[in-house]
């Protein structure tokens, strides 16, 4: 009996009971794209039950016969045989009407290769795939810490990454003196006859001998154990553009793990961490930098040294300057190559009042204490004082 827990295809895979076959087939690649294992890396198993779940209902609803039955009988018309089989009916059901027939062959390495590139072995998924296929590396993810002039100014930087590449002893073989596999006579599947209440089944699974390459060799590798690949440590020199910022990548083609069956390596991707300054910071080009000033300098103003990242300029502090106010100079900022724009700088004054004075500076304190300094601010709040007394 078919399961009480399987969804309706049709829903499985998002499509009405009406859906073209041109629809099913686009349903399953965004289906297949989405939840493949190879894809998913968040929830990996979650991810391989609902790719299996769109396999079965895609080579259900994919056959023209086999939909009919679905559509006339529900899961009970397509039997409950292991999905991947190659035998997913059943026979003698008790007069239902139908009497065994072959589930459909989907080359799901096809439709992987129009939906994802041809670059992705899928052959662990569809049962079908060659291992002798030429299959793309890995590509590998490494986090680089560089400092906060590197990253404004760009650099040149060797780094140390540990890569998977062909054994140079055997080139990637595995071993020496090749040939055909005597358990598989080299087509790298065996056929095994499973028995049930509901009839026998025939599956193919990988040959266990030669794992699906339809070859074996009469002396294994002893420098890569038989697998064909080592992990080197390998310096890499990779040039940073100007404008590099936290959480930003950059792709390095090629340097990533090596492919299989004389595939192409994968891509090293770069992750940059920026240090922080201790005195500038970066809001997206543009440098913001506290300059603190005496309470002299606030009230007369006048020109004043500041740092920026391209070394000192002179700055003129206007008179009567308060402490958040900013000031901007333009061009001042990041070079960033990586979009083509120059920031600008933001300088934010911060009045520092003394907590230590001289009696010299004291006395001049309650000289200026005896001269009224007039500002609309003080005038209304003295005002306020009054009306509320």
């Amino acid at each position: 009996m078919a399961s009480k827990n399987k969804r309706d295809y049709y829903e499985v895979l998002g499509v009405s009971k009406n859906a073209t076959e041109k629809e099913i087939k686009s349903a399953f690649r965004k289906k297949a794209k989405e939840f493949h294992p190879d894809l998913n890396k968040d929830n990996k198993e979650a991810a391989a039950e609902k790719f299996k779940e769109a396999q079965e209902a895609y080579s259900v609803l994919s056959d023209e016969r086999k939909r009919a039955n679905y559509d006339r009988f529900g899961h009970a018309g397509v039997g409950n045989g292991p999905t991947g089989s190659g035998f997913e009916g059943f026979s003698g059901f008790g007069g239902a009407g139908f009497d065994g027939f072959q589930g459909v062959d989907v080359d799901l390495g096809d439709i992987f290769d129009t939906i994802f590139g041809g670059g992705r072995d899928f052959s662990s998924f569809t049962g079908r795939g060659n291992r002798n296929r030429k299959t793309r590396g890995d590509d590998m993810l490494m986090r680089l810490n560089i400092s906060f002039e590197e990253s404004v100014f760009g650099c040149e930087k060797d780094i140390k990454v540990d890569v998977v590449e062909d054994c140079p002893d055997c080139h990637g073989e595995g071993g020496f003196d090749k040939e055909t596999c005597p358990n598989c006579h080299g087509s790298g599947t065996v056929t095994g006859e499973q028995h049930t209440i509901f009839g026998s089944f025939l599956s193919k699974t990988t040959c266990p001998t030669c794992q699906g390459t339809g070859s074996s060799f009469k002396r294994k590798c002893t420098s890569c154990h038989g697998s064909g690949k080592v992990t080197e440590n390998k310096t890499i020199t990779i040039n940073v553009p100007s404008g590099i910022a936290t959480g930003d990548r950059l792709r390095v083609s090629g340097k990533g793990n090596a492919g299989n069956n004389g595939g192409p390596n994968g891509d090293l991707y770069l992750e940059f961490i920026v240090k922080k300054h201790k005195y500038f910071k970066r809001e997206e080009d543009d440098i913001y930098l506290e300059v603190p000033i005496t309470f002299i300098e606030a009230i007369k103003g006048g020109k004043k040294e500041i740092p920026t990242i391209y070394g000192n300029v002179k700055l003129n502090i206007p008179a009567g300057v308060n402490s958040g106010d900013i000031e901007r100079i333009k061009g001042k900022g990041v070079n960033n190559k990586t979009n083509n724009h120059k920031g600008d700088m933001y300088i934010e004054f911060k009045v520092i009042t003394p907590t230590k004075l001289t009696k010299e500076q004291k006395k001049i304190i309650e000289k200026l204490e005896e001269t009224t300094f007039n500002t609309p601010e003080i005038d209304k709040f003295a005002k306020f004082t009054k009306e509320n007394n």
